[in-house]
């Protein structure tokens, strides 16, 4: 291929600029032309894009969020969008394209292959909920920052004698919840994957409190579970513990990345221009036992990925 182009779509992740500083490094490298493509399948659909040099990737490697910016595309959900995606590669001379994102990103550019764009796929998303992948760009930043976030909340947590309830991102996914609770010591981690029951999670609160002293507790909920304001209060009537429901929110998405996320992401963006420099497309890239490897973009989008059930018991059982 002589010109590729490389977008973000969908929720930014901390990572994704190192992603895209190393598909258009690589791709230069090569002898390719590369094109920046913003707002993602919107600015596509509204030729939204730059020429792309070493220089336009300077800089920008420990920097959070996405300078090619990121939009949401409901017109790319049916074929006639799908179409006119092809005639602006087909217009500007595009024969390939890198889309980071997650899978709503990746169902688009299943389409776009499948009209004779190839595409390749590369992870970034904070939830790490991609099947095909053992790892998705952002997802250890994500987690950090929210474990810094908790840390700083147990202060005031223990001054008050509180239990506090905290809400972190995964919207399907409670990947976040169970390793962030893990890591900052929490009496329980609430998620879609693992029923929960209150009554047992409060007796146990009452049963530390009484028999070990213990006047502060915090509960991680992961976003997909429902209202932790409802949460906190329930909790507060079944213990008398005073019970403050904190949502995290977007900050989760924001911040320089990791170390772990900026090799990743550069990891990932060097093996998709390989790719493409091959003339293969549909793929998505990512990591399977600690390797990078990729696999048809269908096929990954339709696999599960199993929750980590060990690390929930582990986090259970050592929680007092």
């Amino acid at each position: 291929m002589k010109k590729i182009g490389v977008l973000t779509s969908g929720g930014d992740a901390p990572g994704m600029n190192a992603a895209v500083r190393a598909v258009a490094r690589a791709a230069l490298a090569k002898g390719m032309e590369v094109v920046g493509i913003q707002k993602g399948y919107v600015g596509l659909l509204e030729r939204e894009y730059f020429e792309m040099t070493a220089r336009s990737v300077s800089g920008i490697i420990q920097r959070g969020g996405t300078c090619l910016y990121t939009a949401r595309c409901p017109e790319f959900r049916n074929m006639e969008g799908v179409l006119k995606g092809k005639e602006v590669c087909q217009e500007l001379g595009i024969e390939g394209l890198v889309v980071i994102g997650g899978d709503g990103s990746f169902r688009g550019a299943g389409d776009l292959s499948s009209v004779g764009i190839p595409c390749i796929g590369i992870p970034g998303t904070i939830d790490n909920d991609i099947q095909c992948t053992d790892y998705t760009i952002g997802y250890d930043t994500a987690m950090n920052t929210a474990m810094e976030m908790i840390d700083k909340l147990r202060d005031t947590t223990q001054s008050h004698a509180r239990c506090s309830v905290v809400e972190v991102m995964g919207r399907r996914a409670g990947f976040i919840a169970v390793n962030v609770a893990l890591a900052v010591g929490a009496e329980a981690a609430l998620t879609l994957e693992r029923p929960y029951d209150l009554d047992k999670i409060a007796a146990k609160m009452i049963r530390t409190r009484d028999s070990k002293g213990k006047s502060h507790f915090i509960i991680v909920v992961s976003e997909g579970v429902g209202n932790v304001e409802n949460i906190a209060r329930t909790i507060q009537e079944m213990t008398g513990i005073e019970s403050r429901a904190t949502v995290l929110g977007h900050v989760q998405r924001g911040g320089s990345p990791t170390v772990r996320d900026r090799i990743a992401a550069t990891e990932l963006g060097y093996h998709a221009v390989q790719l493409l420099e091959q003339g293969i497309g549909n793929r998505i890239v990512g990591f399977k036992d600690g390797k990078v490897y990729d696999i048809d973009l269908h096929e990954g989008l339709a696999m599960q990925k199993p929750f980590d059930n060990e690390r929930y018991d582990i986090l259970m059982e050592t929680a007092y």
